[in-house]
């Protein structure tokens, strides 16, 4: 089964692409962050990659319209129904009337999207909601280059029977990072994966300190500029939390041997620390650009896909240990990862739901983590002996969304003295 994730150490799929050499990419979430950049990517090498397909929410209409046809897509996907007739005038303003790209709407869209025929899927939804598409894509059998942490996260046995050797290749930074560092050795040579982590804007804060974050204050992130949801989980280190659940599905190492080191430069980006005592350091400049660059062409490296260090210059390197006390999220996290079955789903959904509360002033910042606990207590042990499914994962999403905005509505009451 490890065989079947981000295993390094094989490559089973050629470099060329369906294009006469060109790699043909299907980009899901295109107009979010990780989408933009991959558009950059593949702008600037033609010769390499072809964007055939664009899918998105439908918040930014004219971006994917523009999308769809500066890449030339002949499909272009959106969930929201509202967004298909705008969506439909702005493709056939800029194509011509009878010239516009297949349209696919719906909550479907992006599932059906992530099937069609190309080499590779880029994975770039935000939330639970690339499960599906993600799924689509490995039966499929496309490459498919892993933002959507997510997905694997809340269904993971389901990804991890579908994967076939070296079918995923993970874009998160620390993710791509140990993948690569993990060509320094064995599989049964790694003693510990060593995932970094920012700190966020409130590196050093007590967690008295963070009661009184604002989320203008948690939207401040001082490295990476991502969209509201992933930044407050920065700010939280539920992101981390979440990360560290993605490693041990990704890579098959157990929790005990998963660390999270607090770095705020950004430059080293994950360690691998190997049973003879060496580590080996993935480090660039933060620019997401080279990730999604590796995962689009792997196994070979894009050129120049995002600036280098210049190493004329001095620089220094800092390193933490993690504040528990301070951001609980990451114990929170190997616990629920230890649990396994749907408390994954349950974290991940309470967690949605309570940034979207605290972003709307109606739970404190420290209560984010502290209701999804609750949460996580209230849902228990999963029960043992049944296959996941899909059907489990959304059920267990939908009760603990509901019981997330139950719990942060009666904070709110409380704070107002209701």
């Amino acid at each position: 089964m490890t065989d079947a994730l981000a295993d390094p150490h094989y490559r089973p799929y050629s470099s060329a692409g369906a294009g006469g050499g060109r790699r043909d990419i299907v980009v899901l979430g295109s107009t979010g962050s990780v989408g933009t950049q991959a558009i950059d990517v593949v702008l600037r090498n033609p010769d390499r990659f072809r964007v055939v397909a664009v899918s998105a929410a439908g918040g930014r209409v004219e971006l994917l319209a523009e999308q769809a046809h500066r890449l030339g897509v002949h499909t272009v996907a959106v969930a929201d129904e509202a967004a298909a007739e705008p969506l439909r005038q702005a493709l056939t303003r800029l194509f011509g009337a009878g010239k516009e790209p297949a349209l696919l709407v719906g909550p479907q869209a992006a599932t059906e999207a992530a099937a069609l025929e190309c080499h590779s899927v880029l994975n770039g939804i935000t939330g639970s909601i690339g499960l599906r598409p993600t799924l689509a894509a490995l039966e499929a059998g496309r490459v498919l280059i892993l933002a959507n942490k997510e997905s694997l996260i809340v269904g993971g046995p389901l990804v991890k029977a579908l994967a076939k050797p070296g079918q995923i290749v993970p874009v998160d930074s620390e993710h791509s990072a140990l993948f690569q560092a993990m060509l320094g050795g064995s599989r049964a040579e790694v003693r510990k994966l060593i995932v970094t982590a920012s700190g966020g804007p409130f590196r050093g804060r007590t967690r008295a300190e963070l009661a009184g974050v604002r989320p203008e204050d948690a939207l401040a992130h001082p490295t990476w500029d991502m969209g509201p949801v992933i930044t407050v989980n920065s700010a939280t280190l539920v992101n981390k939390g979440l990360e560290v659940i993605e490693a041990h599905l990704l890579y098959d190492i157990p929790f005990d041997r998963i660390e999270v080191v607090v770095h705020p430069q950004s430059y080293i980006h994950s360690m691998v620390e190997f049973t003879d005592g060496s580590t080996l350091a993935q480090a660039s400049p933060p620019d997401m650009r080279m990730p999604i660059a590796l995962g689009l062409g792997w196994p070979d490296r894009v050129p120049d896909a995002a600036p280098a260090f210049d190493w004329s210059k001095a620089s220094t390197w800092e390193f933490f240990p993690l504040d528990d006390d301070a951001f609980p999220s990451v114990a929170l996290a190997r616990h629920v990862g230890s649990l396994g079955g749907t408390a994954p789903a349950v974290f991940n959904a309470a967690n949605e739901e309570c940034v979207d509360a605290f972003l709307a002033g109606r739970l404190p910042f420290t209560g984010i983590v502290d209701t999804v606990a609750k949460v996580v207590q209230e849902h228990g042990v999963p029960s043992s002996g049944t296959r996941l499914t899909v059907e489990d994962v959304l059920e267990a999403e939908a009760w603990a969304r509901a019981r997330a905005r139950e719990l942060a509505n009666a904070s709110t009451s409380e704070a107002a003295g209701v």
